[in-house]
């Protein structure tokens, strides 16, 4: 089960690095992709602008506010995930509303809370 992070960064306070971390200590696979450059866990952060092709993406969990994701709804598509989690601040109606549409689950929760209660 493939994980991509939008949003992902290496600053070490924000909650998208906390996620990869935690999905890391969790054994479970990630792609962090972002407009931040550097890595985080030793994986380089893809550049979002370059739209780059990842296969197998089970989940994609969203670090990126509302008014940014319109330019990125066909990427995040392009990935064919079966879930997409909105994080706290990322929620986003008609995202959520397009993305049920295409057959794709959304989760309005939060990627750590989930990952410690074993949810995810």
């Amino acid at each position: 089960m493939k994980t991509v992070i939008i949003g992902a960064t290496p600053n070490t306070e924000r909650y998208a690095w906390l996620a990869a971390n935690m999905l890391n200590d969790y054994n479970f696979e990630f792609v962090p992709v972002g407009i931040k450059r550097g890595e985080v866990m030793g994986k380089p952060i893809q550049n979002i602008k370059d739209q780059p092709a990842i296969k197998g993406v089970h989940t994609v969990t969203l670090y990126i506010g509302p008014h940014h994701q319109p330019e990125y709804y066909d990427y995040i598509f392009s990935l064919n995930p079966q879930r997409i989690i909105f994080n706290p601040g990322t929620e986003n109606d008609k995202f959520m509303e397009v993305a049920q549409a295409k057959g794709i689950e959304t989760v309005v929760g939060c990627t750590l809370v989930m990952l410690r209660s074993k949810t995810y």
